[in-house]
């Protein structure tokens, strides 16, 4: 609702990835960069490593449409604890691939005849895998092994490994040794600066066709950022509440005691402690992957709705409230006049 209050074309700060509000913050483009490293290398392994909602996936989404009308055949895999064998499955699937009931050497065929047939149409093959902290090492290794696909001295398949820090320590683990060899680049993405968080804030709500209302304070943004550690996701999902209550309390202005409170009234909801972030949302929440977000998203559109429903109503009252008063005072009137 908060969207027709302010004169929004759209939501700003919506917890599913959109490449249409990536912003370019050193760390993102610092990351971007190896990524489009690695496609120019044409082999080997990227490894993208970063805190819990830092932007990983949006890096994906960001890659992606910037791979419409190349020469590459990308697909993403959001990984879980699989195991070598089933990452197979997994793989074939993402490609669009038979895998159902087949057996790994059916599924390695499979694979590498697509793998083959790309590289003779003179495309690239392309797999990202997210949330990669939560494969176990020997499916790691399987995806080295698929890297020895090769044809004309040149890989056939490529991987870039996107993932929670957990990953490093698993790719430094024993037996690792052949991966990290694979690895032509890494990068970890930390959160966002001050001065960066401010920028981000501002960049997503131009997207939307922002004109300056609300204004947001130079204490608003202190109070994001401490409220937040300038973690894009946490910072998506206050900026939204803040809206929507600012929205509500015919705001214009935002300020830096309007966030501390919503901060606050977030953590009420929800009956965070201490081990919860700021932002109010508890440990499991913080973890949910993108996916998951966007199921997040969809209940919050539905409560929005629900709120702007409460506020026509609480409009309609008032205005019938305002004509009754009215009518009594015309009525008291002809009273004093008899």
């Amino acid at each position: 609702m908060y969207e027709e209050f302010y004169g929004f074309s759209g939501k700003p700060f919506q917890l599913s990835p959109d490449a249409r509000f990536f912003y370019n913050s050193s760390g993102h483009n610092r990351a971007m960069a190896y990524l489009r490293y690695g496609l120019r290398q044409r082999e080997g392994f990227i490894v993208i490593t970063g805190g819990i909602g830092t932007g990983k996936t949006m890096l994906v989404s960001n890659l992606f449409q910037e791979l419409h009308g190349e020469d590459v055949v990308a697909a993403q895999l959001v990984s879980t604890q699989i195991d070598e064998d089933e990452v197979l499955r997994m793989i074939n699937a993402a490609f669009g691939l038979e895998h159902e009931g087949l057996s790994k050497a059916a599924l390695l065929r499979n694979l590498e005849a697509f793998l083959r047939a790309r590289r003779t149409e003179g495309r690239r093959v392309l797999l990202v895998v997210d949330e990669a902290q939560n494969l176990p090492p020997r499916t790691i290794e399987e995806l080295r092994m698929l890297s020895n696909y090769q044809q004309d001295g040149q890989a056939l398949l490529q991987s870039f490994l996107l993932g929670q820090p957990e990953l490093k320590k698993t790719l430094q683990q024993q037996g690792m040794e052949q991966v990290r060899q694979r690895i032509i680049a890494g990068y970890h993405l930390r959160p966002l600066d001050r001065q960066e968080l401010q920028a981000y804030v501002e960049h997503r709500l131009a997207i939307v066709g922002w004109n300056g209302n609300p204004r947001l304070t130079d204490s608003a943004f202190d109070a994001l950022f401490e409220g937040t550690g300038g973690v894009p996701r946490r910072l998506n999902n206050l900026c939204d509440r803040l809206l929507l209550f600012g929205a509500l309390e015919d705001l214009h202005v935002l300020d830096g005691e309007l966030v501390r409170s919503v901060i606050a009234e977030m953590a009420d909801e929800i009956g965070t402690n201490d081990n919860a972030d700021v932002t109010g949302l508890p440990e499991s929440a913080a973890m949910m992957s993108d996916t998951d977000a966007g199921d997040l998203a969809a209940r919050l559109e539905a409560l929005e709705a629900e709120v702007r429903g409460l506020k026509a109503s609480l409009g309609k009252t008032r205005r019938l409230v305002k004509q009754a008063i009215m009518l009594h005072m015309d009525e008291d009137d002809d009273e004093l006049e008899h």
